[in-house]
C-alpha cells in the first residue's frame, strides 16, 4: 500500500476552490477520500478570508483540512528564508517551511515564486514537489 505524501495548500488554491473550480474539488475530495487532510497555513487563512457569510465555498473547503498554526520557531525560519531568498513575503514563506517540515507537496498557483523559496530551504527544499493549480 502506498503511503500517501502530505499536501500544503497555498492561497491560490483557496481563492480557486472559492471560484468552484471543478478541477480543484476533484482534486480535494480524492486526496479526503484516499485518507489525506491537506494542511493550510494559518497566514494563507488570514491572506484570503474576507468574509464568512461570502465565503461558503472556502469555508466548506476549510473544514476539510488542518490548519497549521506558526509558532515562534515556524516564525523566525520563515524570516530567515525570506532573507535568504531575498523576498518578503511571509505567507509563500509559511508554506514553503511547512511543506520542507512534512516533506509535502505543494499546491499553488504560483510555482515560480514557491520554488524560489524551496530552492533557498537546500536539501530539504529539493523534497518538495510543487503542483500548480
Amino acid at each position: 500500500m502506498a503511503v500517501l505524501r502530505p499536501v500544503v495548500y497555498d492561497a491560490g488554491m483557496l481563492i480557486a476552490a472559492e471560484r468552484s473550480q471543478v478541477k480543484v474539488w476533484r482534486a480535494h475530495r480524492a486526496y479526503l477520500t484516499a485518507g489525506g487532510v491537506p494542511q493550510v497555513p494559518a497566514p494563507v487563512v488570514a491572506q484570503v478570508w474576507r468574509d464568512g457569510a461570502r465565503q461558503a465555498r472556502l469555508a466548506h473547503l476549510l473544514k476539510g483540512c488542518d490548519v497549521a498554526v506558526m509558532d515562534e520557531t515556524a516564525a523566525r525560519e520563515v524570516g530567515e528564508l525570506l532573507t535568504r531568498a531575498g523576498t518578503s513575503d511571509p505567507v509563500d514563506g509559511a508554506v514553503a517551511v511547512l511543506a520542507a517540515w512534512q516533506e509535502a507537496t505543494i499546491v499553488t498557483s504560483d510555482p515560480d515564486d514557491i520554488r524560489q523559496l524551496l530552492d533557498r530551504l537546500g536539501s530539504r527544499g529539493k523534497l518538495v514537489t510543487v503542483q500548480q493549480v
